[in-house]
């Protein structure tokens, strides 16, 4: 009888075992990948605008992602720019309507609020 018992147990633990591969195939995608998948989203920094900075970076990658300063809307900085809002945007719009268009992109550190790391992280994206 205990041979029996062993037998079944083993023939079935075969069985199982055997179409591991095929269930392993058809599998569109593994706990692990859909857990990082759902954490690589929910990770990505979104700034006040709503968009996604990797979005952003994404956009970058053409010229007609760069922003002029002497043109642009303040929607325009706080489109392209990281770091950049609404609010640092009207006042690159303010310091420019004040003091009139700028004649170098380092000028933008002179505007309150535009720091030289916020300048240097977003230098690429701008042009005159």
């Amino acid at each position: 009888m205990k041979k029996l018992g062993i037998t079944s147990l083993s023939l079935a633990l075969a069985l199982g075992l055997s179409t591991l591969p095929v269930m392993l195939q058809a599998a569109p995608m593994s706990v692990n990948q859909v857990a990082t998948a759902t954490s690589a989203v929910a990770q990505a920094p979104t700034n006040k605008v709503g968009t996604s900075v990797a979005k952003k970076e994404q956009a970058m990658t053409t010229d007609d992602a760069r922003v002029n300063v002497n043109t642009a809307t303040a929607e325009d900085f706080a489109q392209v720019m990281n770091g950049v809002g609404l609010k640092k945007g009207q006042a690159i719009i303010r310091y420019r309507d004040e003091l009139g268009p700028f004649t170098a992109i380092d000028q933008l550190q002179e505007v309150p609020g535009i720091g030289a790391a916020l300048f240097e992280r977003n230098k690429d994206r701008l042009k005159l």
